[in-house]
Parts: structure tokens; sequence; C-alpha cells
């Protein structure tokens, strides 16, 4: 017997109508996704705008708070044997007398509205001002500090107890700061002289750093940025040159915790010290600031990007500067 086998359907495509609802299906999903993904990709960015700011701000309050924990540091010497300058010191002074003038303020600064440092440039109204003085606690010569430390004013701590030099009774024999390190002839601890030369004390570069929000990084940008004016030593010359530190820093306020009674204990505090106590003189004005332990740092960090409606992200730290502390304290 012979097997008849069906005749196949004829073979037929999509019709219009159908073809139609399904590329409507596929324009639904593809917008759906596209919607989807352009979400996540603005979530995304907002995420990274505000992590950007928090370490933004938070890098800004670790440079600065390093830098008031060094204040004062001088190496081995001790500078409160030092009399108080008669009033308080330009810091953009570029002479070595200006500079050992005003080594007994180890901290400094303006409060929004006073007369700003000549030295600093595009400075933003409305806020505060920081000078910072110390010394770097490595010593020139060590590869690790010299690397990175451009040329500048230096330091040398006496450490001999001859009569021309810590047995001299005279302050200014106790320490040495130039710009010529071939001046600095302060003698360590074994005091060994042969035919005036001798084992010498070790040399610290001298810092003077001044903190402020500048209202441009670059020329016209118009990105508000924490700078810091360094003195250095420029063709033989000092000048401060000044370095951008953290963009997006919008607002520097700072506060300052002074010892009234001289016990080392922060007693009052004020973002004036120049007038506190009553002080109407420049004299007791620089012994304000002498008197200054800690200072409380508070800035706002926004963001670059121009995005209107993120909100700026407040960063506060109290910073106790162990040096000048330390010398107080019983």
């Amino acid at each position: 017997m012979h097997r008849v086998n069906p005749p196949r359907a004829a073979a037929r495509g999509f019709t219009l109508p159908e073809l139609l609802v399904a590329v409507a299906i596929g324009l639904l999903i593809l917008a759906g996704m596209t919607t989807l993904f352009v979400r996540n990709s603005h979530a995304q960015q907002a995420v990274e705008r505000a992590n950007r700011q928090i370490e933004n701000g938070r890098y800004a309050i670790d440079v600065m708070s390093v830098d008031l924990r060094n204040a004062g540091y001088y190496g081995e010497y001790d500078p409160t044997e030092l009399p108080t300058p008669p009033g308080v010191p330009d810091p953009c002074a570029l002479t070595v007398g200006a500079l050992k003038a005003a080594l007994p303020l180890h901290v400094q600064g303006y409060d929004a509205g006073a007369a700003m440092p000549g030295c600093l440039t595009d400075q933003k109204s409305g806020t505060d001002v920081l000078v910072v003085r110390h010394t770097r606690a490595c010593v020139k010569g060590d590869p690790n500090c010299d690397a990175s430390d451009p040329a500048g004013p230096l330091f040398q701590a006496s450490l001999c107890n001859n009569p021309s030099e810590l047995g001299s009774g005279n302050a200014a024999d106790h320490y040495a700061l130039d710009t010529d390190q071939s001046l600095l002839t302060r003698h360590a601890l074994d005091c060994t002289q042969t035919a005036g030369s001798g084992t010498l004390a070790p040399v610290r570069r001298f810092l003077t750093h001044i903190y402020f929000v500048a209202n441009n990084d670059t020329s016209g940008d118009g990105i508000p940025t924490l700078k810091r004016a360094e003195l250095r030593l420029v063709d033989g010359n000092l000048q401060f040159v000044i370095v951008p530190l953290v963009e997006g820093v919008d607002t520097l306020q700072l506060q300052y915790g002074m010892d009234i009674d001289g016990d080392g204990v922060v007693d009052t505090w004020t973002a004036t010290p120049d007038g506190a106590n009553a002080c109407a003189l420049p004299a007791c004005a620089a012994t304000n600031w002498r008197n200054v332990l800690s200072v409380r740092v508070a800035l706002l960090a926004k963001n670059t990007d121009g995005v209107a409606g993120v909100k700026s992200q407040p960063f506060q730290t109290t910073v106790l500067m162990a040096n000048p502390t330390g010398r107080k304290l019983p």
C-alpha cells in the first residue's frame, strides 16, 4: 500500500499588523531600558559628585590639621625665651630679620573683613586667613626630605652649651635662621671646635604657610579653591609662591582657643585674638596670638561641576597645637 502525505500548508510571513505590534512592543521595551539607564547614570553622577565633595573637604581639613599640629616646632629650640614682638608681624615680610621677629608667633590669622596680607591674590571676601610657622621635622641632607622640598630659609638650633652659643645668655645666639647655609654655624651637643669649625647642629627647612580661599583655581574659572602661599627662596630671593591645594573649598572660618591664665589649658574661644581681653594695643595683640593653643577649623566644600541645587558639605575639626601647649604645661 502506498502512503499518501497530506499537502503542506503554504509558508507565510508576518502580516503588517503583527509587524507593527512587534515593533511597538520593542520600542516600549527600549524606551524603558533607556529611561532606566539615564536615571542610573544620573544617580551615579550624583554619588560621584557627593564623594568628590566629601573627599575634597576631608583632604583640606587634613592638610591644615597636620600643619597646625606642627606649628611652633623649631627642632630642639624652645622659642619661649624670645621676646614678644611689639606688634603683630606682617606674615608677608621677606627679610631674615622679619622672620626672626615673627618666630614667637607660631600661628596668627585674619578674620573675614579685616585687611588681608598683601602677598595673597584673588582672596575671596568673607573668608578667613590662617598663618602657620614651623620647621620641617626632617633634617636637611636626608634624601627623603630634600627630594620634595623646594629651596627656602633654613633654621638651626644650637645644642652646644659653650659661651658663644647656649651659654651666652643671649637668645639670638641659641639658634640661627638664614637663607645662606654657610652662615648656620651652631654646633651639636659635643661642642667640638677645631680652628673655628666643628660638628654642626642639624639644619631644617623653615616654613611659613598662609592658607586662604581664592575665587578661582586658575584665572577666571570660577572654582573656589583652598590655596597656600609658601615662603620659598627663588633665584636667591625670598618670595611667596601660591600653591592650589583643594578645589571646591568655598568658605574657611577659624576660631582660636586662648590660654588666659598661663596654665596650658584653653580658657576662651575667639575669632579675633587681636582684640581679646579688651586688648587695644599692638603689643598685647601679639601676646594674645602667642597664647593661642588650639584652632577650630570650619569649611564648606561645594561641587565643582556647576550643577544647581547641590548642597555644600560642611567640615569642622579642632586642632590642639602640641608644641606651644607642651611648653606651657608645668
